[in-house]
């Protein structure tokens, strides 16, 4: 029964109980009070439960309380996001970037003494040292030194995703609204765009939220965030809890990919313990949906791709790396700002910080389930 059926029925009872001489009569008594909006509605009490206490109520029926009940969540430790190293990006405009076996080889430019250079493509080195001479900087490589000229040192990503102390009642999930105007996601008073009722308040980009309600208008769905306040699907990388393990599977333990919403779940027990954003593989390098197992554990690990010349990556010290289907991995990805949206080359890319996590959860044979709801991402060959 509907909360807003049930609202009428209860009404309908409070003036029943009232005596008919009394409204006939016209006493100052002749009906019964709205209730106070400021309390939640019993059946007991003496008052009707319309205008706000029936919003109230409403908004009660799909969760929504005032204030918000906060999700059972509590952040991961930061300091899985520190790093041995510092990373830097070697510019495409100065490669081949010579590596120099010595500090005093590299400032003095002794192309006798290169030990080897970087080839085109996307390539970062990790940096354990850095001196200054002569005006530049040089910085020391897991090989040798190298001109600051020939590098920009990157910044990691800090984001973390959120543990969970519980399975949460409600779906959830983190805005994606890096390429909104403004960096940010405006709602809106109702779903859809027919009218322009936007609310004026922003959410941030990776600001986790609670989904109350989902409305199909169009080919989208709509969110209902807050009271009254709607985003588009789009705007959302949505985690829609499990309370049991995927159709078919008898596992209490398991590590979960959706690679249309690209988020990651964890469960241990059956109950959610760890979620956040990820980054798959895009097309023609999927990462692609099954059942697999973590097969191998590196905590620091090179990864180079030098197939196709275009596509070539050459990646130093990458950190925290499980493999779980051949060459897919999940590991940190010290580059990658931007999660959320698939980028990979097949890998599943994750935040240090919640690589350093997952990596220290998981153990040799734990499964991993990728899957994608929308259906478009082929299966591997072997699977078809």
């Amino acid at each position: 029964m509907s909360r807003r059926l049930l609202t009428a029925i209860l009404s309908g009872l409070f003036l029943a109980l009232i005596p008919s001489t009394t409204l006939a009569e016209g006493n100052e008594d002749r009906s019964i009070p709205l209730c106070p909006p400021d309390i939640f509605y019993y059946s007991t009490q003496d008052c009707m439960p319309l205008g706000p206490t029936a919003y109230l109520l409403d908004m009660a029926e799909i969760g929504i309380t005032f204030p918000e009940t906060p999700l059972p969540i509590q952040d991961p430790d930061p300091s899985l996001a520190d790093l041995e190293y510092k990373y830097a990006y070697v510019l495409p405009d100065r490669t081949p970037a010579p590596i120099f076996r010595t500090l005093n080889d590299a400032v003095n430019n002794n192309k006798g003494n290169i030990i080897r250079r970087i080839t085109p493509g996307f390539n970062y080195v990790s940096i354990s040292q850095t001196a200054y001479s002569q005006g530049k900087y040089y910085h020391y490589t897991d090989v040798g030194w190298m001109s600051g000229s020939d590098l920009a040192l990157t910044d990691v990503p800090f984001f973390q995703g959120m543990e969970f102390t519980e399975t949460p009642k409600q779906d959830f999930g983190w805005i994606l609204s890096m390429f909104a105007a403004g960096g940010k996601a405006e709602t809106k008073r109702t779903p859809g765009y027919d009218t322009v009722d936007y609310t004026g308040r922003d959410l941030d980009h990776q600001q986790l939220v609670q989904i109350y309600d989902v409305q199909t208008v169009g080919k989208w769905d709509w969110y209902m965030v807050g009271p009254d306040e709607w985003v588009i699907q789009t705007a959302v990388a949505k985690v829609s809890p499990r309370s049991e393990p995927p159709e078919g599977m008898t596992w209490n333990r398991w590590i979960e990919i959706n690679l249309y919403e690209q988020t990651i779940t964890v469960y241990e027990n059956r109950e959610l313990v760890f979620s956040s954003l990820i980054a798959s593989g895009i097309g023609p390098y999927y990462t692609y949906p099954g059942i697999f197992t973590i097969e191998e554990k590196e905590a620091l690990t090179r990864m180079r791709w030098l197939t196709d010349p275009d596509d070539a990556y050459n990646l130093e010290n990458v950190p925290w790396t499980m493999y779980f289907d051949e060459s897919r991995a999940f590991h940190g990805a010290y580059w990658r700002a931007n999660l959320g949206y698939p980028q990979s080359h097949g890998c599943v890319n994750m935040s240090v910080g919640d690589s350093h996590w997952l990596f220290n959860w998981a153990s040799i044979g734990d499964h991993v389930y990728v899957y994608d709801p929308s259906g478009k991402t082929p299966l591997s060959e072997s699977d078809r």
